[in-house]
């Protein structure tokens, strides 16, 4: 049984609806500890001043803002603790807007909402009013000494709620040098309807059940097998080759035609087609 991670109430209008909040996730990172080849001792990491050479107590360690290279303002922990946000057990929801409106960018880390003591009724309403309306509540909350701009919304029979970013905080992505100036680069009427048709072919719900973390699951299954004694030879990979560019539009239909076959969905007949080889695969990687 999860344990809430930290107990308070929703508050819009005049109701206020006592709610628990655990974590929706559980994160599933191989973890690897440092260790000394020569004797597979743990690595210890130490604190070193890089002047002195010497291991620095905890005690002495205080925090700095680096404002110019190697100078730094010292700010103390009291100095940080007069400008923590008040400390409340209240969401406010500030907002009511459209699920649509939220582009994913600004979701940070999602949370379950569980009714309190009390709170099943009220609780109950607002998360059948928001679904009817199809709205996603804009609060903020005050979790460990840190206020966080949020939204909470219906999934399923309960409220989750994720944190979120602030606008500042999500880059612009006109300032990547590499991104094409959209009236530099035009497509065809014709390639944007066999795009949409690819596109068709291979939609279809969302179920999160069939992808998994394959990458995860070899390395556990690699742990498993050198834990039980197996020698592991590992297998030179080849080198990628940059792969040609092929001519976009015999790609499109090549692509759409090879999407139809897997289906058994009957074929259209192939737009005219230019000698062009086919792109190569990639080797794959993990990184």
């Amino acid at each position: 049984m999860p344990r809430a991670i930290w107990t308070g109430a929703i508050s819009f209008g005049l109701v206020t609806v006592p709610v628990r909040l655990y974590s929706a996730v559980n994160r599933k990172t191989v973890r690897f500890n440092q260790l000394d080849a020569a004797d597979n001792g743990r690595i210890a990491q130490k604190r070193v001043n890089p002047r002195t050479g010497e291991e620095v107590p905890y005690e002495r360690v205080v925090k700095g803002y680096e404002i110019a290279p190697d100078s730094y303002v010292v700010i103390t922990n009291e100095e940080l603790d007069s400008l923590e946000p008040e400390k409340t057990r209240t969401i406010e929801i500030e907002d009511f807007v459209d699920l649509a409106e939220i582009d994913p960018i600004y979701y940070d880390h999602p949370y379950y909402l569980a009714p309190g003591p009390g709170g099943a009724k009220p609780y109950r309403l607002l998360l059948e009013a928001m679904r009817e309306t199809n709205k996603v509540a804009i609060a903020r909350v005050v979790i460990r000494s840190r206020e966080s701009l949020v939204a909470i919304r219906p999934l399923g029979d309960a409220l989750e709620m994720s944190t979120m970013l602030f606008a500042d905080e999500v880059a612009d992505p006109s300032r990547i040098e590499e991104m094409p100036d959209p009236d530099e680069v035009k497509t065809t009427e014709k390639e944007l309807a066999i795009a949409r048709q690819l596109v068709e072919s291979l939609a279809g719900p969302f179920e999160p059940e069939k992808y998994h973390d394959e990458y995860r699951e070899q390395v556990l299954a690699l742990i498993e097998r050198k834990a039980a004694g197996e020698e592991v030879v590992v297998q030179e990979r080849p080198e990628e080759e940059p792969a040609e560019v092929p001519d976009l539009m015999a790609a499109l239909q090549a692509s759409l035609e090879a999407v139809r076959a897997e289906t058994g969905e009957k074929a259209t007949k192939p737009a005219r087609r230019t000698t062009a080889a086919a792109p190569r695969q990639k080797a794959a990687s993990k990184g």
